[in-house]
This record gives structure tokens, sequence and C-alpha cells, in this order.
């Protein structure tokens, strides 16, 4: 009877699920081990060792390989797929190029101070935006 053999560890059930997708889709069985423990109390997290991945020991080395090439060719498939259509600004990142851009918009002092003297507030646009895909914050 074949060994399960724990080949990764996550912080995110996402993550595991998502690699376990990935390896279902490449022929290899696995399972995350303690997520429904997990997701019943995260305070165990640390207690019972995290999120595993497993897979049966006859599948981990193809596993490991399976899931170090994902990540490699992570970062092409991100360049390839981060255009939209109707951009809402005509920028793109100056990291990345990606038009997948938003508009920070967290309250600042001016919002505070014309709540308090007129009685509502006054949002002034920021010129800082940042990058859906690489998570890049910059001005523009």
């Amino acid at each position: 009877m074949s060994k399960l053999i724990r080949i990764k560890y996550y912080e995110s059930p996402i993550e595991a699920n998502r690699d376990k997708q990935i390896l279902l889709e490449n022929g290899i069985e696995s399972f995350i081990a303690n997520e429904q423990t997990i997701q019943s109390d995260w305070l165990l997290y640390q207690a019972i060792g995290g999120l595993q991945l497993q897979v049966f020991e006859e599948d981990v080395e193809k596993a490991k390989e399976i899931l170090q090439n994902f990540e490699e060719n992570e970062e092409v498939a991100l360049e390839v797929e981060h255009t939209i259509e109707n951009p809402e600004y005509d920028f793109t990142c100056p990291k990345c190029g990606s038009n997948h851009i938003y508009q920070y918009e967290k309250p600042d002092g001016i919002f505070g101070v014309s709540w308090l003297l007129l009685g509502f507030p006054v949002k002034v646009p920021s010129s800082k935006y940042i990058c859906y895909y690489c998570g890049n914050e910059f001005k523009h």
C-alpha cells in the first residue's frame, strides 16, 4: 500500500486547491491535509502544521516537477492575459505593462476636515494607482 507524502505547505486554501487541481489535470491524485480542521478553527493552523498537499509516494517527483513548471510559466501567462478591451484609464502599469489598474481611494485629511467644516465629505481624487496583476503602486 502506498504512503502519502507531504510535498508542499500552504497558508491559503485557495492556493492549495489550485495546485491540487493542476495535479489532477495531469493525472496525479492529491489530497489537502488539515483543510477541514483549519476551516472550522483557524487558530489550529500552527498547531497541526498548516495546510499540506499530499501525494502518493510513487508520484512525488512527477508532482513536484508539474508544480515547478506551473510556477515558472505562471508569469508568462500573466504577461499574455493582462489586457482588457475597454480600460478605464488610457495608461498602463510601468512595471508590467498591464492595463488592469485601479485608482487608490483611501480617504485622506481633506475628506475628514471637509466633513467637519462643511458637514459633507469632499473627496479629492488620488494620483496613486495600483496594478491588479503585479501589485505595483505608482503615481500618474
